[in-house]
């Protein structure tokens, strides 16, 4: 299966607590299809000290399943959906199906 949310894309949450925020995907996991996004999902976990770390606890972002995120569209800023097209040059690149608007860079 061909990826469709890579590190670095803007993408909107649509369910969960956190629905409506955006972010940049930081963090992409395909074995257990989940991603992390900057800044949304943030949860509290308690570490051990080391001899490297401080102790205490920790605010870090949690993975979300692919299925609960989608890109935002380049033209309007909305979520959308994402295809694939082959260019003239014979390059095979994302595009937002709302739009037609090229995602890749």
């Amino acid at each position: 299966m061909a990826a469709k949310i890579k590190k670095g894309d803007q993408v909107v949450v649509l369910a969960g607590r956190d629905k409506g925020k955006k972010g940049e995907v930081i963090e992409v996991r395909p074995a257990d299809e989940r991603v992390v996004v900057r800044g949304v999902n943030i949860v509290k976990r308690h570490t051990r000290q080391t001899a490297k770390t401080q102790g205490g606890i920790v605010e870090q972002e949690a993975a979300l399943h692919v299925s609960n995120v989608a890109h935002v569209d380049p033209k309007s800023g909305k979520p959308t959906r994402v295809g694939f097209k082959t260019l003239e040059d014979g390059r095979k690149v994302r595009v937002a199906k709302a739009s037609g608007e090229v995602i890749d860079r």
